[in-house]
């Protein structure tokens, strides 16, 4: 074996090897631009914020079953790309209740949002209008319905209903969305009580959080959040005023369990505008529905937080679309971590998508900022799927490039 022969190298040849990046001195800054994938933005929101909200935000119902599958059927299907396709240019709007957004997802509805961030829905509706895609406030936000419009006044606003026992409140709730300029109500369907959320009944998770021995400790690991909290205004709801207790008793004390499709007549004599009945699980429920009148329906089993084992959205998918017939519009959510994701959805025959837990990873990582990051993660992996599929549009996807196991 010949001899390896070695020299010192010149300052000249190492000069170009010696390019140390800019030390970033905004920590904020640091961490997202290091987060690369929505799961990334997961693993810091994890070490940023107090385990009982992260959990709150993160879990899902009883042994979590219903979130686990609608993941892994995303995650277990295959693409079918086409090859030698001119995917220079790439086009990622589409409508959503016949009106332009400028990517295939909105920003579905959350609960008790300020928890997660103190900027909560405020930095969630400015995302919204700068990048062009709807936001829903919850009937459950901490920011109310005035104070959003305000904040993003040319954002697509919508505003979710759950119906109350007391109708009286749902009727004025809708009446000060719609003087607010929200154009849509969206009617979640899968909350007659609430499901099991046991990881949130094991933090002793309450809304406001308690100050515990527990949340003490917490709060040694987690000071900038409890500051945060504390020195920043008090949590205010998008539909009451206060309430001192877990989140599954709210939802038992205020949300109707009687409620029947007859209850659709009532709703549509207080909301004239578009309709969006989200919770679809069934076949026969998304016929029903779209007989009703709905201008578009969210195939949804709430982000496996209600009834564990639920039907998958992304497996029933195919058979509503083929079911209603382009009657309604036919939305999807549930286990979208990726843009990959939401390119399968639309080629399995969504017209959109909704994305929850995606936008409050990068709120909890970095309040406004870290929303944004989940947006450029997202859109950069549309893009990409779709170039590596061979697409340009959105209308160019359909189920010749899926498969589903």
């Amino acid at each position: 074996m010949p001899k390896v022969q070695r020299q010192i190298p010149k300052w000249s040849e190492l000069k170009p090897l010696m390019r140390p990046k800019p030390v970033e001195l905004d920590a904020t800054k640091r961490r997202l631009d290091a987060a690369l994938t929505i799961g990334d933005l997961r693993a810091v929101a994890k070490r940023r914020t107090p385990r009982s909200v992260f959990d709150y935000t993160d879990g899902a119902a009883e042994r979590e079953i219903s979130l686990g599958r609608a993941r892994g059927l995303f995650a277990d299907l295959e693409f079918r790309p086409a090859i030698l396709q001119d995917v220079s240019t790439v086009d990622t709007t589409t409508t959503m209740l016949g009106k332009p957004t400028a990517l295939p997802f909105s920003f579905a509805p959350t609960g008790f949002t300020r928890m997660m961030h103190h900027e909560g829905e405020r930095a969630v509706a400015r995302v919204a209008e700068r990048n062009g895609i709807p936001y829903a406030l919850s009937t459950m936000g901490t920011t109310s319905i005035e104070d959003v419009a305000k904040e993003a006044p040319n954002a697509r606003k919508w505003f979710q209903l759950y119906v109350w026992k007391d109708r009286s409140a749902g009727e004025d709730l809708m009446a000060r969305a719609k003087a607010a300029g929200y154009d849509a109500l969206q009617l979640t369907v899968d909350v007659p009580v609430a499901g099991a959320r046991l990881r949130d009944t094991r933090n002793g998770f309450s809304i406001p959080p308690a100050l515990t021995a527990k949340t003490v400790l917490d709060a040694s690991m987690h000071p900038a959040w409890w500051m945060n909290l504390l020195t920043t205004e008090p949590l205010t709801f998008a539909s009451l005023n206060a309430w001192d207790g877990t989140v599954a008793e709210l939802l038992d004390k205020l949300f109707d369990p009687t409620m029947t499709m007859a209850d659709l007549e009532w709703l549509r004599g207080s909301w004239d505008g578009p309709l969006v009945i989200k919770g679809i699980q069934t076949v026969d429920d998304a016929i029903k529905v779209t007989e009703a009148g709905a201008d578009a329906i969210v195939l949804s089993n709430h982000g496996g937080r209600q009834l564990d084992r639920a039907p998958v959205p992304l497996r029933l998918l195919p058979d509503v679309k083929d079911a209603v017939g382009g009657r309604t519009e036919v939305w999807l959510d549930t286990g979208i971590t990726s843009g990959a994701d939401v390119v399968a959805a639309i080629a399995l025959g969504a017209d959109a998508t909704m994305v929850g837990r995606a936008y409050l990873y990068g709120l909890m990582a970095g309040g406004e900022r870290g929303v944004q990051r989940a947006v450029d993660i997202l859109r950069k992996e549309v893009v990409r799927t779709m170039q590596l599929l061979g697409v340009n549009r959105i209308e160019e996807l359909g189920p010749q490039h899926v498969r589903l196991p």
